[in-house]
């Protein structure tokens, strides 16, 4: 069986007895995880990564073609494959999932009205997977779509990881690119949970509407390509004229 040549120094070392497809990936992906790929970079040409890793060109596509369905790389037709960047709107629509009821899929806009470095608190530590004591960022915002106020959002990041984030003015609205340009950290997948509350007096101060109102709360842990936890994002969602969609395969 071929074994993908990963380098480790000037030494080679076999990956294991897993597909081939996949032991390609798994290398290419670290690339991204230590920066030599960074967002936006033109990768080699297939022919020329199969040279590198002494594998066929069928191969590296197949590994490719994983990463790009994952939405890490992105195909270009004519130009080539591209280390995807946080910015492409096919990534940011892979993570916000509300949509017009008519159909509409719009980006929206976001305004930050508090942060603070504060003591994580038990749930944190524990989703986070932090170590006791540890501190978060917490973002509050408000988001809005064709001009109204619908989601009151909370961001919660380790301090550790996210260094004088206080000086970042102002908080961009992509805060994906935030984190992939200053801090090297690109989120690659997320796991939701959804269900159904009332708005408090806080909720219906920001999103104009009676305390009481059903909202949707979308509680997302959000994971860096190593696979440890990022971020923590709790958005409480007004749905009238709004709704959560997901494909399903």
């Amino acid at each position: 069986m071929n074994k993908v040549r990963a380098q480790s120094g000037n030494a080679a070392r076999p990956l294991g007895f897993r597909p081939l497809y996949s032991q390609v990936q798994e290398m290419l992906v670290e690339r991204l995880i230590d920066g030599t790929w960074p967002p936006g970079l033109h990768l080699p040409s297939e022919q020329q990564l199969a040279a590198e890793l002494g594998v066929s060109q069928g191969t590296v596509r197949k590994a490719l073609d994983a990463m790009a369905a994952d939405n890490l790389l992105v195909r270009r037709q004519g130009r080539g494959t591209f280390v995807s960047e946080p910015e492409d709107g096919r990534m940011l629509f892979q993570f916000f999932k509300l949509v017009s009821d008519d159909g509409r899929r719009n980006l929206p806009d976001s305004s930050v009205f508090a942060m603070k470095r504060r003591a994580a608190d038990r749930d944190e530590l524990d989703i986070l997977a932090l170590p006791a004591k540890a501190r978060v960022w917490q973002i509050d915002r408000t988001r809005e779509l064709d001009g109204r106020t619908v989601i009151i959002e909370r961001i919660v990041l380790p301090a550790a990881r996210f260094a004088n984030l206080n000086q970042v003015d102002p908080i961009p609205n992509n805060v994906y690119a935030l984190y992939s340009q200053r801090y090297g950290l690109t989120i690659a997948r997320a796991e939701e949970k959804l269900k159904a509350v009332s708005a408090t007096a806080a909720d219906a101060k920001y999103l104009d509407c009676p305390p009481g109102t059903p909202l949707m709360e979308i509680s997302r842990v959000g994971f860096g390509l190593d696979g440890t936890a990022v971020e923590l994002r709790i958005s409480r969602c007004l749905t009238d004229g709004f709704h959560y969609t997901v494909s399903l395969k």
